[in-house]
C-alpha cells in the first residue's frame, strides 16, 4: 500500500489569489485536511481558503496550538496534535495542513513535522512553498524590498531588538517579522536613530482588514494584530532606484 503524506500546503500571508496552483491542487484532492486554529476556534490559514471558495471536508483536523513559549505547554500539545494526524495518515488519508504564508519561514508546519515523524519516521513530508508575509508587503507598498546589492535582512522583531543598532548600521533592508511585542520599543529606538520616516508598518496584508502605516508614530501605545511587520528601508544608494519606502 502507498505511504501517505503530510503536505504542508502554503497559502500565501491572507489573498486567497496567492494560493498557487500547486497548493490547489492538494487542496481539492481529496486529501483530509488539518489547520491550526487559535482558543477560540479561529483560524486565518483557514480562512484564506474559505475566501477562495472551497469547504473543508467535514472530517478535517482543527488543531489548537497556543500562543506560549512554556514547553510543557507546546510539547503536548504538540503531541496530541501529531497523533491526531498520524492516526488519518496510518489509515491511508493524505493529510494537507493549511500553512499561512509559507511553510519554510517562521510556521507551524515545521514543528508538527518533526513531532509526525517522531512518532512514526516512515511518514513521508511534503512542502509546497508560497508567497511570505513581507513579499505580498513589498508588492503591496510597490516597491522592492531589493533591486541591486542592498544587504536584506529578515529577523523576529522581539531578537532583532537585542541588537537593532548593528543591525540597521550592517542591512540597508531590515524585515522585521513578529513586531507586536516590541512595537513601541522599536518605534522608539527608530525614533532615536531618526529612521522612523523609513519604516513601515504593514498588518494583515492581503486580508480584508489590511493595513498600511506610514507613520509609526500613530501606533505608539496602541494594540496590533499578531500578524503585523516592519519593513524598513534606508537608501544607501546601492540599489537601481532612488528614494525610501
Amino acid at each position: 500500500m502507498m505511504q501517505a503524506t503530510l503536505i504542508g500546503a502554503s497559502l500565501g500571508p491572507g489573498d486567497p489569489g496567492l494560493i498557487t496552483r500547486a497548493a490547489w491542487s492538494a487542496l481539492t484532492s481529496g486529501a483530509c485536511w488539518a489547520w491550526p486554529v487559535t482558543g477560540d476556534g479561529a483560524s486565518h490559514a483557514l480562512g484564506i481558503v474559505t475566501r477562495a471558495g472551497l469547504t473543508p471536508p467535514a472530517a478535517g483536523l482543527a488543531l489548537h496550538f497556543p500562543m506560549t513559549r512554556d514547553p510543557r505547554i507546546l510539547a503536548r500539545h504538540w503531541s496530541d496534535a501529531a497523533a491526531r494526524v498520524c492516526e488519518r495518515l496510518r489509515a491511508g488519508a493524505d493529510v494537507v495542513f493549511l500553512v499561512e504564508g509559507d511553510a519554510s519561514t517562521y510556521s507551524t508546519f515545521g514543528h508538527l513535522a518533526r513531532a509526525v515523524q517522531t512518532l512514526d519516521p516512515a511518514i513521508q513530508v511534503s512542502v509546497i512553498p508560497g508567497v511570505p508575509s513581507f513579499q505580498a508587503a513589498a508588492a503591496a507598498l510597490a516597491h522592492p524590498l531589493v533591486d541591486g546589492e542592498e544587504p536584506l535582512a529578515i529577523y523576529s522583531a522581539p531578537t532583532a531588538m537585542l541588537e537593532l543598532h548593528a543591525l540597521l548600521a550592517r542591512f540597508d533592508v531590515l524585515v522585521l517579522l513578529k513586531v507586536r511585542p516590541v512595537l513601541d520599543e522599536l518605534i522608539d529606538s527608530l525614533t532615536e536613530l531618526g529612521l522612523l520616516h523609513q519604516a513601515v508598518f504593514v498588518e494583515r496584508v492581503g486580508t480584508p482588514d489590511e493595513r498600511i502605516v506610514r507613520d509609526l508614530s500613530q501606533l505608539r501605545g496602541t494594540q496590533v494584530h499578531y500578524l503585523s511587520l516592519v519593513l524598513i528601508h534606508q537608501d544607501r544608494r546601492r540599489g537601481l532606484g532612488a528614494g525610501g519606502v
